[in-house]
């Protein structure tokens, strides 16, 4: 990895993986707007390295990532990532072939996803107001149910089996623990919700729970409060202010994430970090809308939720008046109705990004100069 971002450096260097279906649209339009930002504040510079491994790629060369692929990602500070999965390719391959091949070894253990709703957008829950919705929700990246252990025998046989072991550790689950603590420190309310399903998984989800307990004595100035999944789910639409910081297991927090960013409004808006906290491999930044082949082409995909990861990517790498300045021009376009049709507007792809590079350089709804 690249140490710019450590000692101190402003020129960062990261990798862009557009990868399939809407992906090279938006990551097109973050960069966009990414380049255009840095151009305005003159304080750091983004040097984008193209990776064209895709579904693509895969029917192509019968592997998403090359020989050696792994090495050259290790050489960037930072990789953003589009979206994986083609209709022609089964999900597993695409999902382990490639994003999943980049998570397991590089250590993302923390994957992070903010959730709010916009000012301009409306939540489907009728009593929600902007700010009442703001989470965070800490999913466990690195094992729990995605931990690919199980396997297949007698396959076609009336006695068919087919495993998914679910993995958990006590070094896994103290760390992600440990940093879902320190995120709801490091809000304003901090609060913490630890979701589980103990009751019904006796091992895995206790151990889970005692860990929870254990780490939660090292940060008496964060309250925390447990649920079991199902009823999260009950909570989260009745009652969205009751919740801050959120941590769950691999598959508890991919499931709840997405049913977050519908509460918020659209799945469109909603951005991922998988974050290394050791630092010692990149971190990938992406949308957790994934590739949308009904929309690819259509010139109509959401590209806000590929601006906030952006967002927290340069929060990542030591940015953050920046990371603020891009969330809040995002926010403000937004707000003045600038959205695309998943949010119940019709602006195109290109009109949003146009607008937020407008917000950006200060130049929105002044009239062009006569040549």
């Amino acid at each position: 990895m690249s140490p710019s971002a450590i000692v101190g450096s402003k020129s960062y260097s990261i990798a862009s993986i557009p990868a399939d279906g809407i992906g090279p649209e938006v990551i097109d339009a973050a960069i966009e707007v990414l380049n255009s930002l840095a151009k305005t504040l003159g304080t750091f510079e983004l040097n984008f390295t193209h990776y064209d491994w895709s579904s693509e790629t895969y029917k192509k060369t019968g592997k998403y990532i090359p020989d050696g692929g792994l090495e050259q990602l290790r050489k960037h500070d930072a990789i953003l990532f589009g979206a994986v999965g083609a209709p022609d390719v089964p999900d597993h391959i695409s999902l382990w072939g490639l994003r999943l091949a980049i998570c397991q070894p590089f250590q993302q253990y923390a994957n992070v996803r903010p959730t709010k709703v916009f000012r301009g957008t409306q939540s489907p829950l009728r009593n929600c107001k902007t700010g009442d919705l703001d989470w965070v929700i800490v999913r466990e990246n690195s094992e729990g149910e995605y931990a690919g252990q199980g396997g297949r025998s007698h396959v076609g046989k009336p006695w068919e089996i087919a495993t998914e072991v679910a993995m958990f550790t006590r070094h896994a689950v103290e760390r992600i623990m440990r940093f879902a603590f320190e995120t709801a420190q490091s809000r304003p309310r901090k609060l913490l919700t630890v979701v589980t399903k103990s009751n019904a998984q006796r091992n895995g989800m206790v151990l889970w729970d005692e860990i929870a307990a254990e780490v939660a004595r090292d940060f008496p100035d964060v309250t925390q409060d447990k649920m079991l999944v199902d009823a999260m789910t009950c909570r989260m639409v009745l009652q969205p202010e009751s919740l801050d910081t959120i941590v769950a297991t691999n598959l508890h927090a991919d499931i709840l994430s997405d049913l977050a960013a519908a509460l918020a409004g659209s799945i469109g808006i909603a951005p991922t970090s998988n974050l290394d906290p050791t630092r010692q491999n990149p971190s990938m930044f992406e949308p957790i809308h994934g590739s949308a082949f009904d929309i690819t082409g259509k010139g109509v995909a959401n590209p806000v939720a590929t601006f906030w990861t952006s967002a927290e990517m340069l929060a990542w790498l030591g940015e953050k008046d920046a990371s603020l300045k891009l969330l809040d021009s995002v926010e403000r376009v937004c707000e003045r109705g600038v959205v695309t049709a998943d949010l119940g507007g019709t602006a195109k792809t290109v009109d949003v990004t146009r607008a937020v590079i407008e917000d950006i350089t200060g130049s929105y709804g002044k009239a062009a100069k006569p040549a």
